[in-house]
């Protein structure tokens, strides 16, 4: 992390550049990219040599959408759920809009456990697959009627 100097006479914020957020949250660069140009990610800056700069929001940001990736969240969603999230975080946000959102994120979170079962259901076929194949190579080892018998 160093010191963000490519914002004179402004806060200046500890900041990562791409090559380190996409470490820590263990994406590729194109992937972080990506988030930014579909609008999920904004840098905070860039240094002298052109090099994006973002700061622990970002990389916040970008290990929720790692976690949505999973369950199937679309682009739209995550877009949508990040703004849910923005705004939820302000601390001087109107009592009543605060409960909209929180009923928001509320729907967020049985979608997510709906896709979630699906997932997990989707799995379970999916160890049933792998059983049989197992015993298709338990099975392969003798020949078709070979039963085993001394002689």
């Amino acid at each position: 992390m160093r010191r963000d100097e490519s914002l004179p006479g402004l806060i200046q914020r500890d900041t990562l550049q791409i090559g380190e957020v996409a470490e820590q949250v263990g994406l590729s660069l194109r992937t972080v990219r990506y988030y930014e140009e579909a609008g999920l990610l904004v840098p905070t800056g860039r240094t002298p040599g052109g090099f994006r700069l973002y700061d622990e929001d970002a990389v916040d940001r970008l290990r929720l959408i790692r976690r949505m990736k999973p369950l199937g969240f679309t682009l739209d969603e995550m877009r949508s759920l990040l703004a849910v999230r923005d705004e939820l975080a302000d601390p001087e946000l109107d009592p009543e809009r605060r409960e909209q959102l929180r009923e928001r994120l509320r729907t967020w979170a049985v979608l997510a456990e709906q896709k979630l079962a699906t997932l997990r259901e989707q799995a379970g076929v999916a160890e049933d697959f792998v059983v049989g194949l197992h015993g298709d190579v338990e099975r392969s080892r003798t020949g078709p009627g070979d039963d085993h018998r001394n002689g």
